[in-house]
């Protein structure tokens, strides 16, 4: 499956700008209110620089933005691809890129948290590959693939468990835009068997939604696969059925949650 993904479809668009008669004040002000560490600065509607947190702890203090700000900064294309500008990114040792249209009008900004983001969601199709080339190897099909927003009603789950730490980093992914889809095989017309992402799909239900983003696998003839077979014996049959793991963590958080204070703390 083609997966060429652009700037336009990780950047962040509701980018807020500055203008360079702003004054230092106001820019510690807009960094306590929003969180964010950088900003476009714009005059006449065209990007003239950029100001960071850094900016402000390592140059000499002025009054107004344009004494504090770069102005020897890098911009993208929205077509730009996202290898692309990881590399442009990498190599500047920059970490956010504003992204423009042809007359230089800030469009968006793509940073090192959405490269990440996009990493994530495209490592999911080598997963995929992986297990169409075990189905049609173990039961001697041909599989198809599309990319689909399947009714979250008619997904039937194959793990009986998921961890409450674990279901509370995918909640903060998908509130925050990682749209990293799961992986289900269509079994019937209005039926699908959860292979991969039960954490993703807990959390979305939790969050009340209606359709997941998924990875979906047709069949060239129809059959109960071993899965499906091994989850009805355990009893699972609807998200109703998983239990919710809240006194042991999740491998994941185990392993990277050593030197914090605690561990299901996520980042707000």
């Amino acid at each position: 499956m083609s997966d060429h993904k652009k700037v336009k479809d990780y950047m962040t668009r509701d980018v807020i700008t500055v203008t360079p008669d702003m004054p230092i004040s106001r820019i510690k002000e807009i960094i306590k209110e929003t969180g964010h560490d950088g900003f476009p600065v714009e005059e006449n509607g065209e990007i003239v620089g950029i100001i960071t947190t850094s900016d402000l702890l390592i140059r000499d203090i002025t009054p107004t933005v344009k004494g504090m700000m770069s102005d020897d900064i890098v911009i993208a294309n929205e077509e730009l691809s996202i290898s692309d500008a990881s590399r442009v990114m990498f190599r500047m040792g920059i970490s956010r890129l504003p992204v423009t249209n042809e007359n230089k009008k800030v469009l968006g900004i793509i940073t090192n948290t959405d490269i990440l983001r996009s990493h994530i969601e495209r490592s999911t199709p080598e997963k995929v590959d992986q297990f169409r080339n075990t189905l049609e190897q173990l039961y001697g099909v041909k599989t198809f693939l599309s990319k689909e927003q399947v009714p979250i009603n008619e997904l039937k789950p194959t793990q009986d468990k998921v961890y409450a730490d674990e279901l509370q980093g995918r909640t903060y992914e998908i509130e925050r835009g990682l749209a990293e889809p799961i992986i289900v095989v269509k079994t019937e017309p209005h039926k699908y068997l959860v292979v991969d992402g039960h954490h993703r799909l807990v959390a979305s239900n939790q969050m009340g939604n209606d359709t997941i983003t998924a990875y979906v696998i047709k069949l060239s003839k129809k059959f109960k696969l071993g899965i499906e077979k091994t989850a009805e014996k355990n009893g699972i049959f609807t998200l109703d059925d998983i239990e919710i793991i809240s006194d042991a963590q999740h491998p994941l958080i185990a392993i990277t949650g050593s030197l914090r204070d605690k561990n299901t703390t996520i980042k707000k």
